[in-house]
């Protein structure tokens, strides 16, 4: 391949050489580029309703060595988004138990919460808790996965902060934007993004920025390209093997930050009671909750 070709533009150049079987191959690759990236070359052949031989003649016409050099081409450009595709079958081609995979989930687990752990920037830790107290509101921002996340996250923090709202609700991004087009200089925006990045999170962090908003990322690492967006970033080693991040690992950063904003702020142990009183006649056993089924059961033989 040339320079600079694309594996779309040689397919393309080399279309009116090939054979009419091949012709069809390559119109089929042209029109389901990352799905053909995803293939075995059984898939790829049976995708096409020709013989394997064939799948391994077309990518030979095309200059490659063979079927597995010419996936490899498919597959550049789409490495970080075809990353959990590719270790997922992986896996599955790897004789196991259930129970054994429950074992390897555990470990990955352990594993990324140790790396993670290791790898926690003292400074990043204090200075996100600095910013979240001294918020006038905090946001919450993360799509796709990271948005149930960013619920979680409220509901750790809401206690110990004047405001926090996740902006992350069946809206989507535009209902988002129209909340974080209330930002003040005073207000905090922590958003959350994990491989493979939305472009959203992506799209809204950058307007965060150009309108001198603060932003504390919850991400993977330094080659986020949340990272360079934010004022702050707190790091999580999220890795999978059958998916394409931990969450759990994730979820434990949020349950860390929250303990620390609380054991930082300067009323959570009052705040504490005051939410946990006021939240009894919802708890199941506690005393205002019989209280609450009983008033329930009156209002509801009051009205029959």
């Amino acid at each position: 391949m040339s320079e600079g070709q694309s594996i779309s533009e040689r397919i393309a150049r080399s279309l009116p050489t090939l054979t009419p079987a091949h012709q069809r191959m390559a119109q089929y690759v042209l029109d389901n580029l990352f799905r053909a990236a995803t293939m075995r070359i059984d898939e790829f052949a049976t995708a096409v309703n020709v013989s394997v031989a064939t799948a391994n003649r077309f990518a030979r016409a095309l200059g490659f060595e063979g079927y597995p050099q010419f996936r490899a081409e498919l597959v550049r450009g789409f490495e970080a988004t075809l990353a959990p595709v590719e270790r997922l079958r992986d896996e599955l081609a790897r004789p196991t138990t259930v129970a054994e995979v429950f074992a390897a989930a555990l470990d990955d687990g352990a594993r990324n919460l140790e790396a993670t752990r290791r790898a926690l920037d003292a400074e990043a830790c204090e200075r996100a808790v600095d910013a979240i107290l001294a918020a006038e509101r905090v946001y919450v921002m993360g799509f796709g996965a990271s948005g149930f996340l960013a619920g979680l996250l409220q509901h750790g923090l809401e206690m110990h902060c004047r405001m926090v709202t996740s902006v992350s609700t069946v809206g989507g991004a535009s209902h988002a934007a129209r909340q974080l087009f209330k930002l003040q200089p005073q207000d905090l925006v922590i958003a959350i993004a994990f491989p493979r990045y939305v472009t959203d999170s992506m799209v809204l962090a950058k307007r965060v920025k150009a309108h001198r908003g603060r932003l504390l990322a919850l991400t993977d690492g330094p080659t986020s390209p949340l990272a360079p967006l934010a004022d702050i970033a707190l790091y999580a080693n999220a890795g999978n093997r059958l998916s394409a991040n931990s969450d759990a690992t994730v979820l434990a950063l949020i349950e860390a930050l929250c303990g620390a904003v609380a054991y930082r702020s300067a009323r959570s142990v009052k705040a504490a009671a005051e939410m946990t009183e006021f939240l009894l006649p919802w708890l199941y056993d506690a005393p205002g909750a019989g209280q609450r089924e009983r008033g329930a059961s009156k209002s509801s033989e009051s009205t029959e």
